[in-house]
């Protein structure tokens, strides 16, 4: 009887990577910056910018932790680099421990202001940093002169996100995602205002509902699309109004009705910025109709609850906006997200 017949692969056919031993004491650090510097930029060149090397020494890196994670990491995609899914897995985690690191190698139990050279990086939006940099730059200048602030630009879902990575140390925002893992402080609770040129011959007299809703509309919309609080509140009596001007930017929607017969209804801290001091010819009236209020609220992680350098930014941050003493923080809640215009 004949041996039976066993299958074998091709010649040519090659195993799957497998990952050697990843034991700590066996990994150069460096080459974990390097990891974390191509899963940050996905390009080679980039990554040995960022870390100050050549890009023979960060492609050298690469190959390196491709053999010895048993992945490719960075393949080619249609716009160049992509990670993969493992790639993917590795990116947050990877990122927020050696900033953690970082922190832990800094021994800096006690932060004084005065002499600290800090950076901090805060996310908000356009309205929020028109209202609140002016004054919190006059206490960074006042008590932190040596600390630098980077704004970045906040889209409201990628709250949870920044702060888990690390990537930021606050976000500023009217409607924050929420996590059991991020705090939160209430800076302040916002209405709403309407906006008109000044002499608009339509509200000479003032603003009612059956004027309002004849006029053309300017909508403040960051997301491009969908109703905002005065299409809601309108749907609810059966009424409806024309949007003439849908916008992405807050800064730019009171300068839209300067010279238009167009009624804007916004945050009244953002109008007041425009017409403090007849700055712009612009009429400040009460909206026709009941709005609901809002909260701006700054949030964090919660690792950063006891950091001195934290807690006096928060506080930096608080008395910017006019908060007196120190608020208890709490647990992020469920927020509901409504347009603010």
């Amino acid at each position: 009887m004949s041996a039976p017949h066993v299958r074998r692969p091709p010649a040519s056919a090659t195993p799957e990577p497998t990952p050697a031993s990843t034991d700590l004491s066996g990994i150069n650090l460096n080459l974990v910056v390097a990891l974390d510097a191509l899963l940050t930029e996905a390009n080679v060149t980039k990554a040995a910018a960022r870390v100050g090397v050549t890009q023979s020494a960060m492609s050298h890196s690469l190959r390196q932790l491709r053999e010895l994670l048993g992945d490719a990491l960075l393949i080619r995609g249609r716009g160049g680099m992509v990670r993969t899914p493992r790639a993917e897995q590795l990116a947050a985690p990877l990122h927020r421990g050696l900033l953690e690191l970082q922190r832990a190698l800094r021994n800096e139990p006690v932060f004084e202001p005065r002499t600290a050279r800090r950076r901090f990086i805060l996310a908000t939006g356009d309205y929020f940093a028109a209202t609140l940099l002016p004054e919190l730059l006059v206490v960074l200048n006042t008590e932190a002169p040596h600390v630098d602030l980077v704004v970045r630009h906040l889209i409201p879902d990628q709250a949870i996100s920044l702060m888990e990575s690390g990537d930021v140390d606050l976000c500023v925002a009217a409607f924050p995602d929420s996590s059991l893992s991020l705090r939160q402080q209430k800076l302040y609770t916002e209405d709403f205002v309407c906006v008109v040129r000044e002499g608009h011959p339509a509200v000479r007299k003032g603003l009612d509902l059956e004027t309002y809703l004849r006029l053309p509309h300017v909508l403040i919309s960051p997301r491009g699309e969908g109703a905002g609080a005065v299409d809601t509140a309108l749907a609810a009596m059966g009424r409806s109004r024309r949007i003439a001007l849908r916008l992405p930017y807050f800064l730019t929607a009171p300068l839209a009705v300067v010279h238009s017969d167009h009624v804007l209804t916004a945050p009244r801290r953002l109008v007041e910025t425009f017409t403090g001091n007849g700055a712009w010819p612009l009429r400040v009236l009460p909206p026709p109709l009941a709005l609901r209020s809002f909260d701006v609220l700054q949030i964090w992680h919660e690792r950063f609850d006891t950091d001195p350098a934290h807690r006096w930014l928060r506080s930096a941050v608080s008395r910017a906006a006019g908060v007196t003493g120190d608020l208890p923080s709490r647990s992020s809640r469920r927020v509901r997200r409504t347009q603010p215009s």
